[in-house]
């Protein structure tokens, strides 16, 4: 999963007309399977994950590339970047990144994130995809844990050539806990060894800012309310 690259092309694929439920967290009791119910459809046009290949967009200066479906590094908070796609009509959708890498630099995981429109979801504000490896334990599921706080179980959704993938809903207490940390550990079971686990953290510095940041950028593109 050298940094990812072909997550990209997952991404851009889903675009094509693929819409996937965003799941909610599940309850603490696991013999509850009501609560991995779909809590929001995402918009999987708007999700602009792996890395930009090179030439195609100028992450310093945030400016996009002329390809039509390409990414681009839009703005950078502390360790999240404001990734967007250049679309035909200038509306670039736009997701919340992170490219998250284990203790020897490798890159093990990544998370997209964007804000949902109100009242589209009434529990979920914020969608997110996050990608495994595909050496994952499925029916152990995907846990974050905040801090120190609770950890919260979220299941996969499918797996590719690229990894596997869970598309979750997060609730405006679980983005609020995310504003207020310091970090968020990812933890999955290896398929190899299932008495273990692997944990990854998701650092969250600059969420706040960039939440905002990419709230704002895709309540700009939002078509105006017909009169």
């Amino acid at each position: 999963m050298s940094h990812l690259r072909n997550s990209a092309a997952l991404v851009l694929a889903l675009a094509g007309g693929l819409a996937l439920p965003v799941l909610a967290q599940d309850a603490p009791a696991p013999e509850t399977p009501a609560a991995e119910a779909p809590a929001a459809e995402a918009p999987a046009a708007e999700a602009p994950a792996g890395e930009a290949p090179a030439g195609e967009a100028t992450p310093a200066t945030g400016e996009p590339s002329d390809g039509i479906g390409e990414p681009y590094v839009a703005e950078t908070h502390g360790d999240w970047q404001l990734r967007c796609i250049h679309s035909p009509d200038g509306t670039d959708p736009c997701q919340l990144y992170q490219l998250l890498k284990d203790n020897d630099g490798n890159a093990v995981a990544e998370i997209s994130l964007l804000s949902l429109p109100e009242g589209q979801n009434q529990n979920a504000i914020a969608g997110a995809t996050i990608i495994t490896p595909l050496e994952t334990l499925l029916t152990q599921q995907l846990n974050i844990t905040v801090d120190k706080g609770q950890t919260k179980r979220y299941p996969f959704t499918f797996c590719s050539e690229v990894g596997c993938v869970a598309r979750v809903g997060f609730t405006a207490v679980e983005i609020e806990e995310f504003r207020k940390g310091a970090k968020a550990t990812i933890t999955v079971v290896p398929v190899a060894d299932p008495s273990r686990t692997v944990d990854v953290n998701l650092s969250l510095k600059g969420f706040t800012a960039g939440f905002e940041a990419v709230k704002k950028a895709n309540l700009a593109n939002q078509p105006a309310a017909k009169p």
